[in-house]
């Protein structure tokens, strides 16, 4: 039996045991470490996929909930449909062609909540904006799209249909722009008829909701001193506006000055350098306000809190 060298170490017995209880001690910890993480992980993803379905039970947008949460939100009360129509069109060198379908979005669904009993449907973007040959209109700038009236006045007299057929007492129709608001009439005076027989369901053309962001506007905007040729008919300073407070990132303030110098060369009839979030929330609070009252007059029922 050799001897003990110099590099090999003697360990006591007893100290090989102390080390293996030691080993044994931390390795349960460490085991009882991941489990609690594991654990608490479960509990932070059961948490998380709540959050999104809560999120969607309480929203006004139809296309955000599933149609059992839509039809749970029928049972409790909802029977309005708002029906946002916008528009894909050339808005000068400083605004993005999707101005109008963002907007409408935005207001629908504060006219929703102001309504307490509406939802929000899916933005149509594609509506009548001139003759396409030879282009006519927006239709003679780049990115701006049409059809005909007759194809638009289909989509809206199906897709009303489609609402009346899930039970929604009643249909709004809100249209951004103001080159289709006569179809919107026509359409919703021609389901009023085929519906007269039907108690309880309407259609509503809310031609206010379009007018409102016109002469309504514009007088506030001249009561603070801006000119009307700067307040402008398209792409102005009012329309900028109200551009801006809905979303920054629809407008380019630092083409305000070529939008300004180029004016009906690149589709702008106004001047938008002084346009303002400030001023376009006061354009987005008459829009809501007043159209939420009209629509409760048209519809004869007793104003709702949110």
């Amino acid at each position: 039996m050799s001897e003990l060298t110099s590099q090999e170490t003697f360990t006591p017995i007893g100290c090989s045991i102390e080390r293996s209880l030691c080993c044994l001690l931390v390795s349960a910890i460490t085991r009882l470490q991941r489990l609690s993480f594991a654990c608490l992980w479960v509990v932070c993803l059961a948490g998380a996929s709540s959050i999104p379905a809560q999120a969607a039970m309480s929203s006004v947008y139809l296309e955000e909930l599933t149609w059992t949460d839509l039809k749970a939100k029928q049972s409790a009360g909802l029977d309005t449909v708002l029906i946002p129509i916008g528009g894909t069109e050339q808005n000068g060198p400083h605004m993005v062609l999707g101005k109008h379908n963002v907007r409408v979005k935005f207001l629908a669904g504060e006219i929703a909540k102001g309504l307490g009993n509406a939802v929000v449907a899916p933005v149509l973007a594609y509506v009548p904006e001139g003759s396409i040959t030879p282009p006519a209109a927006h239709m003679r700038f780049t990115g701006t799209m049409s059809i005909s009236g007759e194809a638009f006045e289909a989509v809206l007299d199906s897709t009303a249909k489609s609402f009346k057929q899930h039970g929604f007492h009643h249909v709004v129709f809100l249209g951004d722009h103001g080159g289709y608001q006569r179809h919107l009439e026509r359409v919703a005076a021609r389901l009023n008829k085929a519906w007269a027989k039907e108690r309880g369901f309407q259609a509503l053309a809310l031609t206010n909701y379009y007018e409102l962001a016109q002469a309504p506007y514009n007088d506030l905007l001249r009561a603070k001193g801006f000119r009307t040729a700067e307040i402008g008919s398209h792409a102005g300073l009012a329309d900028t506006s109200l551009a801006m407070a809905v979303d920054a990132a629809l407008v380019y303030p630092e083409r305000f000055d070529q939008a300004a110098r180029s004016g009906q060369t690149q589709g702008v009839a106004g001047d938008p350098r002084r346009a303002s979030v400030d001023l376009g929330k006061i354009g987005l609070a008459l829009i809501v306000d007043n159209s939420v009252q009209a629509i409760q007059k048209a519809l004869h029922k007793p104003l709702q809190k949110p």
